[in-house]
C-alpha cells in the first residue's frame, strides 16, 4: 500500500514534468530564454529603492474584480500624502484614484489637475470636481495625453496606464514610481505650464529643469513632447543600438523610428515586437507592414483588451517609457512626457513583461503578411 507521502511524491513529480512540457511549448523571443520568468505587476521586488516598477496583469483572476490592480499602489501614495498631489491624466473612472484623491483633498493636501477635456464628461471626474478639487481642461484640438501624478513634490507617478478601470485591469501598461526631488521639479514645471499658464501642445515652452540626471548610480533623461524633441533623442539610441531592440507599441506610425529599427536588424541587431493589434488594423501609415516586409519578428497582440504599452528595451540596459506614442501627434501636437532609464536591471524587469506579451501575441504563422507596401506612403 502507497503512503501518504509516496502518494503526494508522486503527484509533484507529475506536476514538474507537466510544467516543463509545457514551458517548452511556450514560443521563446528571440535572443531571451524561453524560461525567463514573467513579471505579475504588483510583486515585490520590482524595486530599485528610488524607482519602482509595475505591470498590469489582464490575466489575474482578481482583475475581472478590478482588484489587485496597480491603481490600488498609487492610490496608497495618494494617501500618504501630506503637502500636494498634482494630476495630469487623460482620463480617469478609478473609484479607487476618485477616493484617494478627495480624501486628500479633505485632509488639505493640495490637489489639482489638468485633462483631456474630452474625457471630463463622466460622473467621477464631476464628483472629483464637487468635492471641490480643480480641474483644468486643455480645451483644444490636440490631445492631452500625459498620465502622470506628482506626490508632494518628491516622487513622480508615470507610465502608460491611464487611471481608468480598463487601462489598470484589462489592457496591457506599465506604472513607475520615481522617488526623486530633480525629477519631480521636472514635471511640476510641466504641470504648471499647463495648470498655471494654460500651455498646451505648441504652445508650451522647453523649460525642462534636469533633462537628464543620475540617480544612486543610473542615468535617467526625462523628456516632454511637444517640448523636447523627443523623437529625435529616441531616434539617436535607436541608431546606438548594438545586439538588440525589442518594443511594444500600442501605435506605431512614426516612419524614421521605424526605418531606424529596419536599419538597425538589417546592421545584425536583433529586434522582435508586439503592436496592438486593433491598432495595426485601423491606424494610417502603420509601420507594422514596412516591418513585416523586412522580415522581422513584430507580432499582433492577443489580448482581448488593448496592448497599450509605449516602450522600447534597447541591447537590455535601455528602457525607454511613458505616454509617448511612436506617432508624429504625439511629437507635435499631444501633451506627452518621457523617461529613459540607463539600467540592465530595470531593462530586465521590463524584458519580462515583454516576454509575457510575446507570448501571448498570434505566431507569425497566423498572421496576414502583407504582399506589397505602397512605395510612397503618409505617415501621419
Amino acid at each position: 500500500m502507497k503512503t501518504k507521502n509516496t502518494a503526494r511524491s508522486q503527484y509533484q513529480l507529475f506536476f514538474l514534468v507537466l510544467t516543463l512540457v509545457l514551458t517548452s511549448c511556450i514560443p521563446s523571443t528571440p535572443g531571451l530564454p524561453t524560461t525567463l520568468p514573467l513579471a505579475t505587476g504588483t510583486e515585490p521586488g520590482n524595486s530599485l529603492g528610488w524607482l519602482e516598477i509595475y505591470f498590469t496583469n489582464p490575466a489575474d483572476p482578481h482583475a475581472a474584480d478590478y482588484e489587485g490592480g496597480p491603481d490600488e499602489i498609487l492610490a496608497a501614495a495618494i494617501d500618504h500624502a501630506r503637502l500636494s498631489v498634482d494630476v495630469a491624466i487623460y482620463s480617469i473612472n478609478l473609484w479607487s484614484i476618485r477616493d484617494a484623491l478627495i480624501h486628500a483633498h479633505q485632509r488639505g493636501v493640495v490637489v489639482r489637475m489638468v485633462m483631456e477635456s474630452d474625457n471630463m464628461d463622466n460622473e467621477e471626474v464631476q464628483q472629483i470636481q464637487d468635492a471641490g478639487i480643480p480641474i483644468i481642461g486643455d480645451q483644444r484640438e490636440g490631445l492631452m495625453h500625459n498620465k502622470f501624478i506628482v506626490v508632494d513634490h518628491s516622487e513622480v507617478w508615470t507610465g502608460s496606464m491611464n487611471y481608468t478601470t480598463s487601462s489598470a485591469y484589462k489592457d496591457n501598461n506599465n506604472l513607475i514610481r520615481i522617488r526623486s526631488t530633480d525629477v519631480a521639479e521636472d514635471y511640476t514645471t510641466e504641470f504648471n505650464e499647463m495648470f498655471e499658464d494654460n500651455l498646451f501642445g505648441p504652445d508650451v515652452r522647453a523649460a525642462t529643469p534636469h533633462p537628464s540626471m543620475t540617480i544612486e548610480g543610473t542615468p535617467i533623461e526625462i523628456y516632454f513632447s511637444p517640448d523636447d524633441g523627443v523623437a529625435a533623442h529616441i531616434l539617436s539610441l535607436l541608431q546606438g543600438a548594438q545586439e538588440s531592440i525589442y518594443f511594444m507599441a500600442y501605435t506605431f506610425t512614426a516612419n524614421d523610428l521605424g526605418n531606424a529599427i529596419r536599419q538597425r536588424a538589417a546592421a545584425g541587431v536583433v529586434v522582435a515586437g508586439v503592436m496592438d493589434d486593433g491598432q495595426i488594423n485601423s491606424a494610417q501609415g502603420t509601420e507594422y507592414d514596412p516591418f513585416m516586409q523586412a522580415g522581422l519578428d513584430v507580432r499582433r497582440d492577443g489580448n482581448a483588451g488593448l496592448m497599450h504599452h509605449k516602450v522600447i528595451i534597447i541591447d537590455k540596459k535601455i528602457v525607454i517609457t511613458g505616454s509617448y506614442n511612436f506617432t508624429a501627434s504625439a511629437e507635435t501636437s499631444n501633451d506627452e512626457n518621457v523617461v529613459v532609464i540607463h539600467n540592465a536591471d530595470v531593462a530586465a524587469q521590463y524584458l519580462e513583461e515583454f516576454q509575457k506579451v510575446y507570448n501571448q501575441a498570434q505566431p507569425q504563422s497566423e498572421q496576414t503578411t502583407p504582399q506589397s507596401v505602397p512605395t510612397t506612403v503618409i505617415y501621419p
